[in-house]
């Protein structure tokens, strides 16, 4: 069976599945049924028969009518919107808002002349509701009083747009991005930590005069070995991993007994010595002993006003992080899949759940004092980036999803649609589509919560830094969903509700004062792009992907305004590497290929030859040094500032000459993706101590700068 019936076709369309799309190669495709009940089963609905179909339409109907209130309503600040309420046909409705201040606003009937309908042995009947254009931005909520009682439903007023923080006063800035883990210095444990991180803001806000530094995402994993390398496949979103905590900045190791302090440096001795042996960033032999470390200064105790501190914490965070700690128990008792576990843990809503709990109850306060601790080096970090003058600071990386065994899905097993996971459709740099591994969230699961699990998370992400850059934000819109099993290639689009998505997005960024980018390269609509320029979020553009209708390197003043420009990306080699055709060749290696390496290399030459072209007749490279990495690497980077974006990103790799990518998308292990450490020109692991006074660095600055050479200090006259 392969043709769509009409029901299905229906189904498809309630839940927002694609049905159709057109690949990178401009081909229409078309989404066979197969895949399209495979979805919705994801969604609980079995249509695997024309009959069957129709009775879930029918079900799906008959809810919403017994649903006397929305459970989620979402508009933007100043357009206003109309509620649909059911009551018992015949009988009276009051209607009102209540804000989140406490204040309520009146709602206007209007209009309706739907038919009663029948339901369950009941008439129900239909009213229109209009809340009225002048609510302000915010978490409200729609009161229906009735014969039946009271009812309410969640009513999201998010702002229009967001544009730049105050900070910025709209003036452009630039910075560096970073791979932490990669960046490690003298003090650190082997892996780039947030001491490095306040470090390396200090060093690029004063000496190299940048304005924010773009990092991974800091998400949490595993509480214990064999750790996932990639931050882009955390356990959760949440929380952040404490395998970036400095054990020497906590205050507590302050008052630790000499014996204690020597046992602290000598684990952190072994743990240099291991990652040094390793030649790459390795977790696994790093982390049991931070963690050692972390145990032997969490049980030194706090000062009463530090526990007073950590006990608003947890207050604030409220269950969320109890269940997180309490799943970082149950992972160090009994394994990190949850799924293996015995069933009754598998569920942190059981009784043996609690139990354990109280059982465990220091493993687990020790947990929620490592979320304590990293989101205070954090904060800490970013009050340097203030320091050091620096408008914007820390921008995080917000991942996809996450690992489909991690804390969130134990934590909130129903709101993860089963059997499916997120990738991406074939394009022209991963020519067999991806599969990430990850389990998306379901549309209609998150509207049942009023985005409360997405609410927590964007907060999550804010706090504590100056933006956030949003990894695949399509992914707000739609997302590729692959069957287990299926591979990428027979999977199809599913769309998400993007006016709640992005307007809690925005919503959450006007609170924080925050800038907002979104990575929205790959398979885009046109129209997505526009809307989220509308909204002032900012979009990425990558200088290899930027191409006008002739295949042609963009002119400069046709880039967008409203992104984040840069030379590369972290699923690309920095530049170096990628001027020697780095990116082909292995790709070649590892078979990712469908194409003739000759043809790709060709093709690649091309695209050289092309922006070689461009920097000359722009007057940005001299003919004579056009066979020189460095002088090309250089005049790439001139060449965004000839372009009106208001933020531009210089890669640390480019900064110290490294070659390496540090991830190949559609491998796993064939590659040791996100576990490159960060090396010069000469492909020797280079410290953050010899990045502050290497030459390399201060000549990019200084492109950044638009000056002819980079000063030792901005106070310099």
């Amino acid at each position: 069976m392969s043709d769509v019936f009409p029901g299905l076709a229906r189904l498809a369309d309630k839940f927002g599945i694609a049905q159709e799309f057109w690949d990178w190669k401009g081909r229409h495709v078309a989404i066979p049924a197969e895949t399209i009940i495979e979805v919705l089963r994801a969604f609980d609905v079995d249509a695997a028969t024309p009959e069957l179909a129709d009775a879930a339409l029918t079900r799906l109907e008959d809810d919403r009518w017994l649903r006397a209130v929305p459970a989620c309503t979402v508009v933007e600040e100043s357009t206003g919107v109309h509620v649909d309420i059911h009551v018992p046909a015949g009988t009276e409705v009051l209607v009102h808002v209540q804000l989140e201040s406490g204040e309520t606003r009146p709602a206007w009937q209007s209009e309706n002349t739907t038919p009663d309908r029948d339901v369950d042995g009941r008439t129900i009947g239909e009213a229109t509701f209009w809340l009225g254009a002048d609510l302000p931005t915010g978490y409200h909520r729609v009161v229906a009083r009735t014969v039946e009682g009271v009812s309410h439903g969640s009513l999201i007023v998010t702002p229009s747009f967001v544009g730049f923080p105050a900070s910025m006063r709209d003036r452009r800035v630039w910075g560096y991005g970073t791979q932490l883990y990669s960046v490690t210095s003298d003090e650190s444990w082997g892996i780039g930590d947030l001491g490095d991180l306040a470090d390396l803001i200090t060093w690029s806000g004063t000496r190299q005069f940048a304005g924010y530094v773009l990092i991974n995402p800091l998400h949490a994993a595993e509480p214990v070995p064999p750790l996932e390398p990639s931050p882009y496949l955390p356990a959760s979103r949440r929380f952040v991993n404490p395998i970036y905590i400095r054990p020497e900045a906590i205050q507590e190791f302050a008052t630790l007994g000499k014996s204690h302090r020597n046992d602290v440096h000598a684990l952190q001795k072994k743990a240099r010595a291991a990652a040094e042996a390793s030649g790459i960033v390795d977790r696994n032999a790093v982390w049991p002993l931070k963690l050692e470390a972390l145990r032997i200064i969490y049980r030194t105790g706090m000062r009463p006003a530090r526990r007073i501190a950590f006990d608003d914490f947890r207050r604030r965070e409220g269950v969320g992080l109890r269940n997180f700690a309490v799943w970082s128990a149950l992972c160090v008792a009994h394994g990190q899949r949850w799924n293996e576990w015995p069933e009754d843990l598998q569920r942190p809503s059981s009784p043996e759940v609690a139990r354990f709990a109280e059982e465990h109850a220091e493993d687990v306060d020790f947990f929620e004092w490592l979320q304590w601790v990293a989101q205070g080096q954090v904060a800490d970090a970013q009050a340097t980036a203030t320091q050091v003058g620096m408008p914007v600071g820390i921008v995080s990386d917000l991942a996809v999803g996450v690992h489909r065994l991690g804390a969130e899905t134990w934590m909130m097993p129903d709101v993860f649609a089963s059997g499916m996971s997120v990738g991406a459709p074939p394009d022209q740099y991963n020519q067999a589509g991806q599969d990430w591994g990850q389990p998306p969230w379901r549309p209609d699961k998150l509207s049942e919560l009023s985005y409360a699990p997405f609410r927590a998370m964007v907060s999550a992400a804010l706090r504590g830094v100056g933006g956030v850059r949003v990894d695949h934000i399509i992914g707000l819109f739609r997302l590729w969903w692959v069957p287990e099993g299926g591979g990428p290639t027979v999977g199809t689009y599913v769309r998400n509700n993007h006016e709640a998505m992005v307007g809690i997005l925005a919503l959450e960024a006007r609170r924080a004062q925050a800038l907002i980018v979104g990575e929205d390269l790959g398979t885009v609509e046109p129209w997505v792009r526009d809307y989220l320029a509308r909204r002032g979020i900012l979009g990425t553009s990558v200088l290899w992907f930027e191409a006008d209708e002739h295949g042609q390197p963009l002119a400069a003043d046709r880039w967008r305004e409203y992104c984040m420009a840069s030379v590369t990306t972290h699923d690309l080699p920095p530049t170096l590497g990628y001027l020697a055709g780095d990116h082909v060749r292995l790709r070649e290696d590892l078979g990712l290929l469908t194409e003739p390496l000759e043809a790709e290399l060709a093709h690649a030459k091309r695209e050289q030859a092309d922006w070689l072209g461009t920097l000359m007749r722009y007057g940005l490279l001299s003919p004579e040094r056009a066979d020189d990495p460095v002088e090309v690497m250089l005049a790439l980077h001139r060449y965004l500032l000839l372009t009106p974006s208001k933020v531009l990103l210089a890669n640390l790799t480019d900064a110290v000459g490294e070659r390496r990518t540090q991830n190949q998308p559609g491998t796993v292990d064939e590659y040791p993706n996100w576990r490159i450490p960060l090396s010069d020109l000469n492909g020797t692991r280079i410290q953050l101590e010899d990045v502050f006074t290497a030459d390399l660095p201060k000549r990019l600055a200084a492109v950044m700068n638009g000056l002819d050479e980079q000063p030792e200090s901005r106070w310099e006259a």
